[in-house]
């Protein structure tokens, strides 16, 4: 196969309410599907919603604070698990359609929430990829990941992976990427500003891949819409009240080719963004520059990628 269609559906998520999410998800990529797509890409969890209150919210840090406990406590019991039944329409629609579907999500493990941004595929298992370094505020809500998790799945057009928001930042996480030889490679963020488009576009260059950069659009309605869904919270509430202003995500989804150019861009409201890839951009653009082959030095160079899983508690 040497094309290939996308989609990225770049939607409002359902805040908290996650079994709500997923439903919403399901609708949004059987309609794509049903428009061409066999990849279809979600923004940073979009199952849950970005937590912006951390960035939003006058005190939301503060240690104690009755919100952000509040908060914690909703994503705690909102967020998926493994063999996470409610899961199954996602899964279902890829057994059905043979489309693969990225989807961020919140996702508990024993007591820690982790941001794993999920690969559905027809037939298999999910494949996860929690991320490995919280970006600063983040580090109050989610649990690092670790190398078990990096990854790619084989489909019959090619390979698939993903990385979400600032391990684009991470030189070492895109050579181990890289290496795994993605040809489209999902970028989840919360919105796609213009340096997480300046990231996007780098790593569709250096691992001369496509990348599907995709974004979220989230307000402060959205934030009490599922709050009420999740079923309430005063103190919850009160934060929320607190934020200022409306726009807190705003979308900006692009997908690109592996010279960068821009194939596709969305705006700041709520559209899924399609696209027809010609994979066979990505061989030419590997006569120039192979980042994992005649442009590396292995032997000045190596790097050692620890694919255990890091469990505190071992059993024995």
């Amino acid at each position: 196969m040497t094309r290939l269609n996308v989609a990225i559906c770049q939607a409002a998520p359902i805040p908290l309410a996650i079994s709500d999410g997923i439903a919403q998800a399901t609708e949004l990529a059987r309609k794509a599907i049903a428009d061409g797509a066999q990849l279809v890409a979600f923004g940073e969890t979009f199952l849950g919603g970005y937590p912006l209150w951390l960035d939003e919210a006058p005190g939301a840090a503060l240690w104690d604070h009755p919100g952000t406990k509040a908060m914690h406590r909703i994503l705690l019991e909102q967020a998926v698990v493994a063999n996470d039944e409610r899961l199954l329409p996602l899964q279902e629609l890829c057994d059905e359609t043979g489309a693969v579907i990225s989807i961020g999500a919140h996702e508990r493990v024993r007591q820690s929430l982790y941001n794993n941004q999920m690969t559905f595929r027809p037939g298999l298992p999910v494949l996860d990829h929690r991320k490995l370094v919280p970006t600063h505020g983040e580090r109050l809500v989610w649990m690092r990941g670790d190398g078990s998790t990096l990854g790619v799945h084989q489909a019959e057009w090619g390979k698939v992976g993903s990385l979400i928001c600032w391990e684009h930042w991470m030189p070492l996480a895109r050579a181990a990427m890289h290496n795994l030889g993605e040809s489209v490679h999902v970028a989840a963020w919360p919105t796609v500003r213009e340096e997480y488009a300046l990231a996007s576009r780098h790593y569709a260059m250096e691992g001369r891949c496509f990348v599907l950069a995709a974004g979220l659009v989230q307000a402060k309605n959205d934030l009490f819409d599922g709050l009420e869904r999740a079923g309430g919270d005063a103190a919850a509430k009160e934060l929320i009240e607190a934020i200022e202003g409306d726009a807190l995500n705003r979308g900006s989804s692009i997908i690109i080719a592996p010279d960068t150019r821009i194939v596709a861009q969305a705006g700041e409201g709520e559209e899924t963004l399609l696209a027809d890839l010609d994979l066979g951009e990505i061989g030419q653009g590997l006569a120039s520059l192979d980042t994992d082959g005649h442009y590396s030095r292995p032997d000045v160079f190596e790097l050692h990628v620890n694919t255990t899983p890091s469990k505190g508690v071992k059993w024995r």
